[in-house]
């Protein structure tokens, strides 16, 4: 009594998030076709392709995911579709931040135009192009904030900055998530 078997859910063939209707706030309107479910909101518009299986329905303000049968396929696009609409709702109405900081003595980045220029220990400035529809801003030369309604254009560009020096372990050097702990290691001279 009380307690919750989550085998329940697989018996019965419902995805615990799919099953979870989308509340919609006033802001954002919503086309859906058949394969197509259309995101407006402020000056922006997403789009998601809806698989075969999966049908997206709107009952006044909330938005219904289902799925048409118990394959192991349709079962695991039952969830990821709900989520990525949900996404969307999100982007349009609040928007994505993420916020990476530079650590490293005289590493900084600029932007010029359209370009992200990042100096940062190698022989040359590193550009960058911010891809469509971001907003990219350098506060204090070190500190890089990329802003946009689409979640996973933003992750793509803040791992893709990452990855250009990612932070080492010895000296902290590098470009980390702000807030990012970092495991340091002792030196070799200090490792004795």
């Amino acid at each position: 009594p009380g307690r919750r078997n989550y085998g329940d859910d697989l018996v019965r063939g419902m995805s615990r998030i799919g099953k979870n209707p989308i509340s919609l706030p006033n802001e954002v309107t919503i086309t859906l076709s058949e394969n197509l479910c259309l995101v407006e909101g402020g000056k922006s518009k997403l789009e998601l392709n809806i698989p075969k299986g999966i049908t997206v329905t709107q009952e006044e303000k909330k938005l219904v995911v289902k799925r048409s049968g118990d394959t192991k396929q349709l079962k695991s696009l039952h969830g990821t579709i709900r989520m990525l609409i949900f996404n969307m709702i999100e982007g349009l109405t609040k928007g994505f931040k993420r916020e990476l900081e530079i650590i490293g003595v005289g590493y900084k980045a600029q932007l010029k135009g359209n370009l992200l220029v990042l100096n940062i220990g190698f022989s040359h400035p590193v550009e960058m192009e911010v891809p469509q529809g971001l907003k990219v801003s350098v506060s204090g030369a070190n500190k890089v904030t990329i802003e946009g309604v689409d979640k996973q254009k933003v992750g793509e560009f803040t791992a893709k900055l990452r990855r250009v020096y990612p932070p080492e372990p010895y000296k902290g050097k590098g470009i980390r998530f702000v807030g990012e702990e970092v495991r340091r290691k002792l030196g070799k001279a200090l490792a004795k």
